[in-house]
C-alpha cells in the first residue's frame, strides 16, 4: 500500500500498487461554469448600472440579467480582498492584512495566503473543474516574485492549472514589465505597435476556454479574471480615450451631483438619500472644481477621461467573454460574478500626475517634487505609453459616489463596490438587492450555487447567498464583520457600524470611533457616537475581539516600519555578475542592488560597439548606460525629467558608472570609461519607492524604454559588440536611508500604541 499526501488542501488517501498512481478527479458533469471578473480600484458609481455617464453596456446586460447588489462590501485594498475573495476567510486570518509589499514578520501582514486557507481554486480543482486564472494576482510578496522563487505562493501552487498576467500591484498597459505565463516568465523585448493588456489578458483568457472545450467538451471551468485595470497608471487605447474627450469639461462637482440623481432614478439609493459634500477633512479634501484655474481643469479632466476608456476597456472584456460562452451554448449555464476589489484610489492625491511614481515619492519622503507645469506640457501624452498618469482625488470621490472618504479608508467609500451575478439557467430572480454582504460571501455562495462540498482549513467566515438570491426581500445571515487597513478602523453589526478615519503617528483609542445607522444613515453623514456612548463602547469591543481572533495586531501606528522590516534571509544584496543571456532581472532583486544607497555599476566590453549597455528602468523612471553615434552616454530619467552625461568616445575595455547616496534623497553620478574618469553631476534625484519599476537588462533596453528619444530612433538597441558581463556593487546606503534607523522608526511607532 502506497501513502499519497497530494496536492494542499486534498485528502491523502491509501490505495493498491496496482491501482495508477494520480488519484482520479471528482466528477462535475452537469455543473455550471464559474467566471469571477475582479476589477481594480473600481469604485461604486463607475458603471452605467450603478449611475455613471461611462457606457457599459455589457456589463448592464449582465446586472439586467442576473442581480445587482447596492449594499456589498470589500477591503479598502486589492490584496486584502482578493486573498478574501479566493478564501472566503477574514484577509488578515489568511495571512495578507496589507497589500504583499511588505513582509514585517507577522502572521497577520505575511503578504501571501496561508497554507491552512483553501483557495476557491483548490477547492473546485479537487472537484472537477479546470481552472484558469488571468491578470493581477498580487498575492506572492514581492521578495519571492523572481525567477529563483520561491513559488508557493505563485497561482498555479495555489490551485490554478493556468495563469497568464502579473504578479505584482499594477504595471504599465501599454508595455508590461514583467508577465508570467503558468510558472515562467515571458520573455519580451519590444511589444507590438498598438499593444494593450486589457485586451491580451482577455484573449489568454477566451483562448484558455477554447483550448479547454476542444480536448474536454463537457468538463466545467472556474475562470478568475483579475484585471489590472482601472488601477494606475491610468493608460487607454488612443480611440477608447478620444470617445470620452469632453465628457469631464463639467468637472467632478457637477459629475458627482449627475451618478448621485441616476443612483436614485435607479432605485439603487432609497429615494432621499442626501448626496455629502465634498470631503473635507485635512489631507482627504476635494476643492470645488469651479476653484480650480484653467489650466488644472483642462488638464484634471483629461485624467478622467482616460479613466473612463479604461472602464470602457472593461466592458468590452466582459463582452468579449459573454459572447464566446454564448458561442459555446455555455452562457446559459455559467455563473458569472463581477465586483471590484476596493473603492476608487486617492493615489493621486490633489492635483493628480503623469508620473505615478513620483507622486508616490513626494508623497512618503517629504520632498514634494510634484510639478504641474511638467504634467501641463505633457497633456497630449496622457494615457499613451509615455506617462504613467493618475487623476486627483476629486475624482476617486466621483468614483465613490455617494460615499465618503476612498481606497485604504474604512469609511464607505473604501470598501462599498459594484457586485453583479449572473446565472440564467439558475432559480434566481434578477433585480436589485440590497442587503448588506462582504466579499468573503462569494466562496460559500459558489460552492452552494455548486454543490460542492469543501475540505476544512482556516474559517471560512463569509456566509452563502443563496438565501437572498431566490428571495429579494430574504435576511442575509453575515451580520457583522471588521474592517482595517492601515491603522484605520470599522465594525459593522445588524445595521450600526463603527468607524475611525486614523491619522499616521497619532495615538490610537476610543475617541477615534464614529457611529452610524447604516439602515438610516447609508452615506454615514450623522455621527451618533455623542448620544450613544454606551453602543460605541460595545461595537468597539466588539472590533477588539475579531482583532485579537483574526490576528490583525500590531496596528500599523504610520511610522513606516513595515517597510523597512524583512526577515532575516533577505540579508544585504552583495555584488552580482550579470551576464547577456539572463533575460530582465526581476524588479525586486533589482532595488535591493541601488535603493536609497550607493552603487557601482561596470561593464566588460569584450567588443566594443553600439547599443545599449545597462538599462534599469522605464518610461516612470530609470537610467541607461549606451553608446551612440561614438560616443558613451548615461542618462537618468528622473520621473519624466531626463538629465544626460555625455562622456565622450567609446571605451575599449570597461565602463564604470559610480553613484553616490549623499541624503536628501539625491544622487551624485560620475562616468568613467576605461579607468578614466569622462563625465559627472551632482544633486540628481533619486529614484525611490518602487521606481526603477522594470528590472535590470543587460546589452538591450526591454518594453517600456528609459529615454523614449533613444527608443524611437533605435528600438530597444542591443549591443552590437561583445559585452562579457556587467556587476553590480552595491554600497553604503545613504544617511537618511531608513535601514539606518530602524530602532529609531521602531520607537517612534511605539509612542503612539
Amino acid at each position: 500500500m502506497i501513502e499519497y499526501e497530494g496536492f494542499p488542501g486534498r485528502v491523502g488517501r491509501t490505495f493498491a500498487g496496482s491501482e495508477p498512481w494520480w488519484p482520479p478527479r471528482a466528477s462535475a458533469a452537469g455543473k455550471p461554469n464559474i467566471v469571477i471578473v475582479l476589477a481594480d480600484d473600481v469604485g461604486f458609481s463607475d458603471l452605467g448600472c450603478y449611475g455613471s455617464e461611462i457606457p457599459t453596456p455589457h456589463l448592464d446586460a449582465l446586472a439586467g440579467q442576473g442581480v445587482q447588489w447596492t449594499n456589498f462590501h470589500v477591503t479598502p485594498m486589492c490584496s486584502p480582498t482578493r486573498a478574501a475573495l479566493l478564501t472566503g476567510v477574514n484577509p488578515h486570518l489568511t495571512g495578507v492584512g496589507h497589500v504583499s509589499n511588505s513582509d514585517p514578520g507577522f502572521p497577520g501582514y505575511t503578504g501571501e495566503i496561508s497554507r491552512d486557507a483553501l483557495t476557491a481554486a483548490e477547492i473546485f480543482r479537487d472537484a472537477g473543474w479546470a481552472t484558469f486564472a488571468v491578470g493581477k494576482w498580487h498575492l506572492t510578496k514581492d521578495s519571492d516574485m523572481s525567477d529563483a522563487g520561491p513559488r508557493h505562493a505563485w497561482p498555479l501552487q495555489r490551485g490554478f492549472d493556468r495563469f497568464y498576467g502579473f504578479l505584482e500591484a499594477f504595471t504599465n498597459f501599454h508595455h508590461p514589465h514583467r508577465l508570467v505565463e503558468d510558472n515562467h516568465t515571458v520573455e519580451v523585448d519590444r511589444y507590438p505597435d498598438g499593444y494593450y493588456l486589457t485586451d491580451d489578458l482577455t484573449d489568454r483568457a477566451t483562448a484558455m476556454i477554447r483550448q479547454l472545450r476542444a480536448s474536454a467538451p463537457d468538463r466545467p471551468f472556474f475562470l478568475y479574471f483579475a484585471h489590472g485595470a482601472a488601477h494606475a497608471p491610468l493608460q487607454a487605447k488612443a480611440a477608447d480615450i478620444a470617445a470620452h474627450r469632453g465628457a469631464y469639461d463639467a468637472g467632478w462637482d457637477v459629475i458627482r451631483e449627475r451618478r448621485h440623481r441616476r443612483q436614485i432614478e435607479l432605485g439603487l439609493l432609497p429615494e432621499g438619500t442626501p448626496l455629502p459634500p465634498r470631503d473635507a477633512e485635512p489631507g482627504d479634501d476635494v476643492p470645488a472644481w469651479d476653484s480650480l484655474g484653467g489650466d488644472e481643469r483642462r488638464l484634471f479632466a483629461r485624467y478622467m477621461e482616460v479613466y473612463a476608456a479604461m472602464i470602457t476597456g472593461i466592458d468590452a472584456s466582459v463582452g468579449r467573454l459573454r459572447a464566446v460562452l454564448a458561442e459555446l451554448g455555455e452562457l446559459e449555464d455559467t455563473v458569472f460574478v463581477f465586483t471590484s476589489d476596493n473603492g476608487g484610489s486617492r493615489e493621486g492625491e490633489e492635483r493628480g500626475t503623469t508620473q505615478y511614481f513620483r507622486t508616490l515619492l513626494s508623497k512618503n519622503s517629504g520632498h514634494d517634487r510634484e510639478d504641474l507645469a511638467a504634467d501641463l506640457a505633457r497633456i497630449d501624452l496622457v494615457g499613451g505609453p509615455r506617462t504613467l498618469p493618475h487623476y486627483p482625488r476629486g475624482w476617486a470621490a466621483v468614483s465613490n459616489t455617494p460615499f465618503r472618504l476612498y481606497k485604504i479608508n474604512t469609511h464607505a467609500g473604501g470598501h462599498s463596490v459594484p457586485l453583479l451575478l449572473s446565472w440564467p439557467a439558475g432559480p434566481y430572480p434578477p433585480g436589485l438587492r440590497d442587503q448588506w454582504a462582504f466579499v468573503t460571501d462569494l466562496l460559500p455562495t459558489l460552492l452552494d450555487l455548486t454543490r460542492v462540498e469543501a475540505a476544512e482549513g482556516l474559517p471560512r467566515t463569509g456566509v452563502s447567498l443563496e438565501v437572498p438570491l431566490r428571495e429579494a426581500a430574504a435576511a442575509h445571515g453575515h451580520t457583522e464583520q471588521y474592517f482595517e487597513l492601515g491603522g484605520n478602523r470599522g465594525f459593522y453589526r445588524d445595521g450600526w457600524e463603527v468607524v475611525t478615519r486614523h491619522r499616521p503617528l497619532t495615538p490610537f483609542g476610543d475617541h477615534e470611533w464614529e457611529l452610524y445607522d447604516q439602515r438610516a444613515d447609508r452615506v454615514q453623514l450623522d455621527d451618533l457616537a455623542a448620544g450613544r456612548p454606551e453602543l460605541v463602547a460595545e461595537l468597539a469591543a466588539a472590533w477588539e475581539k475579531a482583532a485579537r481572533e483574526n490576528r490583525v495586531y500590531p496596528l500599523d501606528e504610520g511610522s513606516r516600519l513595515r517597510y523597512l522590516l524583512r526577515p532575516p534571509w533577505h540579508a544585504d544584496s552583495g555584488p552580482v555578475r550579470l551576464t547577456p543571456d539572463l533575460h530582465t532581472l526581476e524588479r525586486w532583486r533589482s532595488l535591493q542592488l541601488v535603493q536609497w544607497r550607493s552603487f557601482t555599476i561596470e561593464a566588460e566590453i569584450a567588443e566594443p560597439g553600439e547599443g545599449v549597455l545597462v538599462a534599469h528602468g522605464d518610461q516612470g523612471g530609470g537610467y541607461v548606460l549606451y553608446v551612440a553615434d561614438g560616443e558613451l552616454v548615461f542618462a537618468l530619467n528622473a520621473y519624466g525629467v531626463m538629465h544626460e552625461l555625455r562622456a565622450g568616445a567609446v571605451p575599449e575595455r570597461t565602463a564604470r558608472v559610480e553613484v553616490g547616496a549623499p541624503g536628501g534623497w539625491l544622487w551624485d553620478v560620475t562616468v568613467l570609461a576605461d579607468g578614466r574618469e569622462r563625465a559627472s553631476a551632482t544633486g540628481l534625484p533619486m529614484l525611490a519607492a518602487m521606481s526603477p519599476f522594470e528590472g535590470i537588462d543587460i546589452g538591450i533596453d526591454r518594453r517600456s524604454p528609459v529615454s523614449w528619444d533613444l527608443y524611437e530612433v533605435y528600438g530597444p538597441f542591443p549591443f552590437t559588440g561583445a559585452l562579457a558581463a556587467v556587476t553590480y556593487t552595491p554600497g553604503p546606503f545613504a544617511p537618511d536611508a531608513g535601514q539606518n534607523f530602524l530602532e529609531i522608526v521602531r520607537e517612534i511607532g511605539l509612542r503612539y500604541e
